[in-house]
């Protein structure tokens, strides 16, 4: 009886420990599949990094070559940008468009690196005041550390925001030297939104979308446009990401999961959702724009650019993940042979 008690007592813990990961991997879905639908449009890590209830936001992050912090940023190393930049860390001249909740105006590592920035909310302010768009911003700033950033703050301070004012925010960075727009965000489908998405694409941008945390293949928007680039999420172990949507229509993969980035007040932390899956690629394209040439003289690059993405991933296992695991080394290598 008592080594039929004691073996009761060993399959409950191992009950309690299967459920406590279960529910840990939730938790770190910063991005909810109820997220994407209309509105809010994100539902990612709040400023004090309450997804996660592991890990506390870090005070201090830098970009240097030999950074201390690059071992959090996981998801740099393993799309091989430290390899890259021995070639290319970006260039003054490549303007990557945040489209999102804005860029946090404090945020030491950032603040300078803002060029242009407009709101097109009800917000009285640019500025971030929910932390989703500061750590997009992050990603993209460490992935290429030359490259100068665009706020266009098309979400307001809940995360809520409408097609018409996205397609009016992508309108108005390309008109104002966006060459990468970074659209983290998902939404219903809208002509206004696609028509947004074509010019954008036909004065020579290239716009890098989520593919959704639905967890389905059920299609995104504005990533399912032709001219979007969908990216699903990965984690540590180049499967798909918890939530990620996946589908014949996504493009290329990139680390989605358990991201460390920047946040509101010079603080620093972790989110998971294919919305930072979406800024390691745009950081890529940022890269690869800096040195790409009109190989085919239609006077853009921008069809370049994105042939380098995916024609240079790596190939990982599953489904719907289009040509795999973005690899920066091998875009920027691609795009110099």
């Amino acid at each position: 009886m008592k080594k039929l008690k004691y073996l009761a007592i060993a399959l409950t813990l191992v009950e309690v420990i299967f459920v406590a990961t279960l529910v840990h991997g939730v938790l770190f879905a910063g991005e909810s599949v109820s997220a994407y639908g209309y509105s809010p449009v994100y539902h990612a890590a709040r400023a004090d990094n309450s997804d996660s209830p592991g890990y506390g936001p870090s005070s201090q992050a830098t970009y240097s070559l030999d950074d201390s912090h690059l071992a959090e940023r996981w998801g740099i190393s393993k799309i091989e940008a430290p390899q890259a930049w021995q070639t290319t860390r970006g260039d003054q001249s490549i303007i990557v468009a945040v489209l999102d909740t804005g860029i946090n105006k404090d945020n030491q590592d950032l603040a300078d690196r803002v060029v242009a920035e407009v709101n097109f909310t009800d917000s009285p302010t640019t500025d971030d005041l929910y932390g989703h768009g500061t750590h997009m911003a992050g990603t993209i700033a460490a992935i290429a550390p030359e490259c100068q950033l665009m706020n266009v703050k098309v979400a307001d301070d809940v995360g809520r925001c409408e097609p018409s004012v996205v397609a009016r925010g992508i309108i108005w960075a390309v008109d104002n030297g966006a060459r990468v727009i970074n659209l983290s965000l998902s939404m219903r489908a809208s002509p206004n939104l696609e028509e947004a998405v074509n010019y954008a694409w036909s004065q020579g941008a290239i716009l890098i979308t989520a593919a959704g945390n639905r967890g389905g293949s059920e299609p995104s928007y504005p990533a399912y446009y032709v001219n979007c680039l969908a990216v699903a999420g990965t984690n540590k172990n180049n499967s798909l990401a918890l939530l990620s949507s996946h589908g014949d229509w996504v493009d290329v993969a990139a680390p989605g999961f358990n991201i460390y980035s920047e946040l509101p007040q010079n603080q620093y932390g972790y989110k998971t959702g294919t919305s930072a899956a979406g800024a390691h690629v745009s950081g890529v394209a940022a890269l690869v724009f800096s040195i790409a040439e009109d190989s085919n003289d239609n006077g853009a690059v921008n069809d370049e650019v994105r042939w380098a993405i995916e024609n240079s991933c790596t190939p990982i296992a599953g489904d719907g993940v289009g040509q795999g695991l973005v690899n920066a080394f091998q875009a920027v290598t691609k795009t110099t042979s």
